[in-house]
């Protein structure tokens, strides 16, 4: 019967091993080599290779193919003394990668000859629990939450958009949620607009929106701009925030925003509703179609009734900026494919989802000259007499 030694020495003899220094030149010299912790999560806070890749052993097998999808991908794998180690890799040339190594002596080597080493930033216990969820998936995981709680978000609206994807966003643990609004909570706003209730009517929106979303998660930090969106201060506002989601349902913001983006090249996560439909798309500064590229002019007001005229069904805002919030945080950690290029259509009456491209305009007045070159100025010509903003 063989022992742990026996097996041991059996799969050293099956792997490939480098030492620290020879590793340490690889790091230096070749980009594509990815260092591969398997250490355990107690192990990994105590200090790390900066840049390494952290994956318990317990783990590597179901989440190995998600975080390094390249097969022919440069490895070099590394546990605490390398015995660990020496098994992943038997595991990952099992697997059907082509290019690992195991590092002998471990990470207590490496750190011993003095070579570049950093304590990790971790979750506290605390957010472990929140995000568990979250952990569980190999596409998010630690990192990919640290990149949430990191992430700057800007909606233009605590109405029937802005509400549930700020409960949504601020759910996901996105660190950082700016509210813009310049409205008071009405009565007539509560059919929609989850975020505020009956003991604040007459509040603020903005500080009713905060209020609701520190409740939630303490760890976002909520930042209030009780402001009308103007030519003066647009793009100061999107300069302070990664992307944002655009809760406007009027042409004068849409437009002022767009401008806004193609200046500062922050994306722009857009929804709009009408009666029984809604629609998402994504606007991702010069790397695809714009807001004009879309709806090159607006449609006269009297084509475009406000929800205040037209109507809404309650629960339709909650489905559109459910997807706003989906695409926000795709966005953020850069997982699969997002709407940019395509319009998501509902149509809550037929309870069907369309999807329809949306070309870039070579000519566009906006998207094809240089942000330099873009003028930001007031759209409040269309639509009147809406004010800017109407959020929905």
């Amino acid at each position: 019967m063989a022992t742990f030694r026996d097996l041991l020495t059996q799969t050293k003899a099956q792997i490939r091993e480098i030492d620290p220094a020879e590793a340490d030149v690889r790091r230096d010299t070749d980009p594509d080599t990815v260092f591969l912790d398997v250490r355990e999560p107690d192990e990994f806070e105590q200090g790390a290779i900066p840049g390494a890749v952290f994956i318990p052993r317990g783990h590597l097998e179901a989440q190995v193919e998600s975080r390094i999808p390249h097969r022919d991908t440069p490895i070099v794998v590394f546990c605490a003394g390398g015995v660990r180690s020496a098994f992943a890799a038997k595991t990952l040339g099992e697997l059907g990668y082509t290019d690992v190594v195991s590092m002998t002596g471990g990470f207590n080597q490496w750190k011993d000859q003095g070579r570049q080493w950093s304590a990790p930033r971790t979750l506290n216990a605390e957010q472990r629990n929140r995000y568990q969820r979250h952990l569980l998936l190999p596409e998010v995981g630690e990192e990919g939450q640290l990149k949430l709680l990191d992430a700057k978000v800007l909606l233009l609206g605590a109405g029937g958009l802005g509400a549930p994807s700020a409960l949504y966003l601020a759910a996901a643990g996105v660190g950082t949620i700016g509210v813009i609004d310049m409205d008071v909570v009405d009565e007539s706003n509560l059919q929609r607009q989850i975020i505020h209730n009956i003991d604040r009517v007459g509040m603020r929106k903005v500080d009713s929106a905060k209020e609701t979303i520190t409740k939630l998660n303490p760890d976002v930090r909520v930042v209030t701009h009780d402001t009308r969106l103007g030519a003066d201060n647009v793009v100061e506002l999107l300069g302070q925030y990664d992307l944002v989601v655009d809760g406007a349902d009027n042409f004068p913001s849409r437009y002022l925003l767009n401008d806004a983006s193609l200046k500062t090249g922050t994306p722009v996560v857009h929804g709009s509703i009408f009666r029984f439909e809604g629609q998402a798309t994504v606007f991702l500064p010069h790397d695809g179609p714009c807001y004009r590229c879309f709806l090159p002019e607006p449609p006269p007001p009297e084509l475009a009734p406000s929800c205040a005229e037209a109507g809404v069904l309650g629960v339709l805002p909650g489905i559109v900026g459910s997807v706003q919030a989906l695409e926000a945080i795709k966005l953020i950690l850069g997982l699969g494919d997002s709407l940019s290029g395509r319009l998501l259509a509902y149509d809550s009456l037929e309870q069907s989802f369309m999807t329809y491209k949306i070309r870039r305009d070579p000519n566009c007045p906006a998207c094809s000259i240089d942000p330099d070159d873009i003028v930001i100025a007031e759209y409040d010509q269309y639509c009147q007499p809406h004010p800017v903003p109407v959020t929905a």
